[in-house]
């Protein structure tokens, strides 16, 4: 009886370490041939991932393609942690960084359509403080800088296409950098006391960079639109997300906070050290220039700073279902997150005749990087016209391709990041389709 009961508790043990891990395999399936691809092709993927594992530029990577609705190709290779000799599965968890921008672009988009909201609005309607503006202007004498009155209120739609004038402390423009230091300014890779309001009100009283509606300028836009979610909503952005988009989605493994018992399954974060050797983050923040980045602040349990342009964990078959909803223009499993109009104003030219700074994008959506004739051509790209896309500071990368229903979804954890990987990953993909 005593080994019955053992052999009893030992089985629902086992069950129980295996719920989690059984999430990918929930994710639609489809047959990579009938979907028009090679498979061989398509394996090309996970061995170029291990190349670069065995090459120690990566601890690991994992790759998801999509097509019509179905994953045909999903593979994780390599370590999850070195050090503790754990593999990396389809169901690890990474810091995902600036792909929590498109996410909290919904969320705002979520408000749009329920009128709560209009990106005609002026900044200051939710948060006073951006009421009057400086703007940071080179001087006479061509060696200092000074501030003049902005022209105009920044908008949420300035806010949506990064186009405020708010930049980022890391991107070192002159005298900016220092000044948002001095104001410790929060760049959404590290622990913070307080919230994103306090962080967001600080930033108000700094000059910005540009004239809004001047220059695209990337930057904590997107961290400002997190608190205008929470003024609008009368919820904090982690309530409203988890309510309106990741409840819905089916993403239960997207978090700013990550619980606890999910905390085995988010991947190391490394680095390439001096000696052409990983090196795992440790406590201390990582510093690079002006910028200081952290491997804890999904852990830290006394967090309540919610970063909507840095700030997410996530997983490959959460992003697919994100980046599904999108292509679906808005719905998922007979679930509506957005209307249709609303994905078509994420996805499209909000610039103008402005053009923003990263290849393989020329114009720039709400939340995404947008494909033109233009952008293909100056950079080779394989996508169609009007795919859009957008990446992470840890490495990860989406894609989403309407006209050919493809949906690519790249992670791995290192930093500096190195896109090379995912760009080849994405080649790789195209490639293989037949």
């Amino acid at each position: 009886m005593t080994n019955l009961y053992q052999r009893f508790f030992i089985a629902i043990f086992a069950c129980l370490i295996l719920v989690p891990l059984s999430r990918a395999d929930e994710l639609p399936r489809g047959d990579a041939k009938s979907a028009g691809f090679s498979k061989e092709g398509l394996d090309h993927i996970p061995a170029a991932i291990k190349e670069a594992v065995e090459k120690k530029q990566i601890a690991g990577g994992s790759a998801l393609v999509a097509k019509a609705g179905k994953v045909v190709h999903i593979s994780a290779i390599g370590m999850q942690d070195i050090e503790g000799k754990v593999p990396l599965t389809e169901n690890s968890i990474f810091r995902i960084a600036s792909m929590s921008k498109p996410i909290t672009s919904v969320a705002v988009m979520v408000l749009v359509d329920e009128g709560k909201l209009k990106v005609t609005d002026p900044l200051s309607k939710f948060v006073p403080e951006f009421k009057e503006m400086k703007v940071l202007v080179p001087a006479k004498d061509g060696k200092t800088f000074e501030t003049v009155d902005a022209t105009r209120e920044i908008t949420i739609h300035d806010l949506l296409s990064h186009s405020s004038g708010i930049t980022y402390g890391l991107l070192n423009k002159p005298f900016v950098s220092k000044i948002y230091s001095d104001a410790k300014i929060n760049d959404g890779l590290m622990e913070m006391p307080g919230t994103i309001g306090e962080n967001v009100k600080k930033l108000a009283k700094l000059p910005l960079c540009c004239q809004p509606g001047a220059a695209w300028e990337y930057g904590l836009n997107t961290d400002v639109l997190g608190h205008v979610v929470e003024v609008a909503s009368g919820k904090s952005l982690n309530e409203f997300l988890q309510d309106r988009v990741f409840k819905p989605l089916k993403m239960n493994d997207t978090h700013f906070l990550l619980p606890k018992d999910k905390r085995s399954r988010l991947a190391g974060l490394y680095t390439v050290g001096p000696d052409k050797m990983l090196a795992r983050f440790g406590e201390k923040p990582f510093v690079l220039g002006s910028m200081a980045v952290s491997a804890n602040y999904p852990t830290n349990d006394e967090s309540k700073y919610y970063s909507g342009g840095a700030g997410l964990v996530s997983t490959l078959g959460d992003y697919f279902r994100f980046s599904q909803m999108m292509l679906n223009k808005g719905e998922l499993n007979g679930v509506r997150i957005l209307k249709a109009e609303s994905v078509a104003e994420m996805t499209k030219n909000q610039l103008g005749d402005l053009r923003i700074a990263f290849p393989g994008h020329d114009l720039m959506g709400y939340g995404v990087g947008v494909l033109s004739e233009k952008g293909k051509e100056a950079g080779k790209e394989l996508a169609a016209v009007g795919a859009y896309s957008w990446g992470g500071a840890f490495g990860t990368s989406f894609w989403v391709d309407p006209k050919n229903e493809l949906i690519g979804v790249f992670m791995v954890q290192s930093f500096p990041p190195d896109f090379a990987l995912a760009t080849e990953m994405k080649k790789l993909t195209y490639e293989a389709m037949k």
